[in-house]
């Protein structure tokens, strides 16, 4: 019992320096990421999100739209996300690193938006699947995001707006060093 010490402090050394370990490793493999340059010169990806898809994160994130969308094509070997057409190709650490907080969500019930903005053809079309989901879409109305101006048309609020600046700007239009965009 007189080493009792000795072993108790042993055991937490083990299990600080595992959990520091396993915190330094992620940080030194994703922590040096940064923008990558595109293969032929130019811009840098990814894309910086402009100021008003900033603000309609946070109208997604404040509906709770993150509880039934993804917003990660998964690799082939993981399911058939990119034969879905929900991305040219798969994501990697890289599309994220721009993010102040990932939104990978936590159940696809709806459609994977990853490359959502690609895919919807206007903001229109965007405003009407928001007033009135496809049928059989599990996907509730966001009517209360739309006012009725005075000759009795919907009106798209400065959320509604927002949102559908956000949803536009989920593309994955640009090839990564780790992953090639799929033509």
């Amino acid at each position: 019992m007189k080493n009792i010490k000795f072993i108790f402090a042993g055991v937490v050394f083990t299990l600080a320096a595992s959990f520091l370990g396993i915190l330094l490793s992620g940080r030194v493999q994703l922590g040096s990421l940064g923008r990558a340059p595109a293969e032929e010169g130019g811009l840098l990806f990814p894309p910086r999100e402009p100021g008003l898809a900033i603000q309609g994160r946070e109208v997604y994130l404040s509906l709770g739209c993150v509880a039934c969308h993804t917003q990660q094509v998964r690799p082939a070997s993981q399911g058939n996300d990119i034969a879905k057409g929900y991305g040219p190709r798969h994501s990697v650490a890289r599309d994220y690193i721009l993010q102040s907080s990932v939104l990978l969500g936590t159940h696809r019930i709806g459609p994977d938006l990853a490359n959502y903005g690609a895919r919807a053809a206007s903001e229109n079309e965007i405003h009407q699947h928001l007033l009135v989901p496809k049928a059989g879409s599990a996907m509730p109305s966001y009517a209360f995001l739309y006012t009725r101006g005075k000759d009795g048309t919907l009106v798209p609020t400065e959320k509604a707006i927002a949102l559908v600046a956000y949803l536009k700007s989920l593309k994955i239009d640009y090839s990564s060093p780790e992953a090639k965009l799929n033509q």
